[in-house]
């Protein structure tokens, strides 16, 4: 994820990761906050289907999606 970026939207795969960019600053969780409103919006799923597995203060982060096969999570990314 890369913070405080022009825009929030997906800026394809940095290695194996997919690189989000996002408007907000990473101050008091926001930018962990837009990232989870972002991908929710993008793959039409609830905020409280998805969870920060890991990464709180990292630009390395692993969400969890709950819910969704990762065919349907590709697809909706529109990563195929």
């Amino acid at each position: 994820m890369q913070p405080k970026a022009r825009r929030t939207e997906l800026a394809g795969f940095h290695g194996e990761a997919l690189k989000i960019r996002v408007a907000a600053p990473a101050l008091e969780g926001r930018a962990n906050r837009a990232l989870l409103e972002f991908l929710a919006r993008k793959l039409t799923l609830k905020k409280s289907d998805l969870c920060l597995f890991s990464g709180e203060k990292s630009r390395e982060k692993t969400v969890l999606v709950k819910g969704l096969p990762p065919e349907e999570l590709s697809r909706r990314l529109g990563l195929e």
